[in-house]
């Protein structure tokens, strides 16, 4: 896997968006302008945690394999073997899904 070449550094997640759909509910084939932006992703590497203001270390709030929302815009584009990653502060991440 190509993500296991790459850890994420302090309090970054590494994740990989899910794909858009391209078929709306009623079968339509939708054109790729038409299609949103996914904001739905899984996590597949994070880095260890930031340190506070007292020097302990404070863990990174997901895990691998956890789906997370994503915000609207920001993150970095990160291309590990032909496929797009992104990176974000666990700060950014806006929640969790739970099964």
């Amino acid at each position: 896997q190509a993500f296991r070449k790459f850890l994420p550094m302090f309090d970054r997640v590494l994740v990989e968006r899910l794909a858009a759909e391209t078929v709306s509910k009623g079968g339509i084939m939708l054109p790729e302008k038409s299609q949103g932006k996914v904001l739905q992703a899984t996590v597949v590497a994070v880095g260890p945690g930031s340190v506070n203001k007292s020097g302990q270390l404070q863990p990174v709030g997901v895990k691998v394999g956890e789906k997370v929302l994503l915000p609207e815009y920001g993150g970095t584009k990160v291309t590990l073997d032909d496929k797009d990653y992104f990176l974000f502060r666990d700060g950014d991440i806006l929640g969790k899904y739970v099964d």
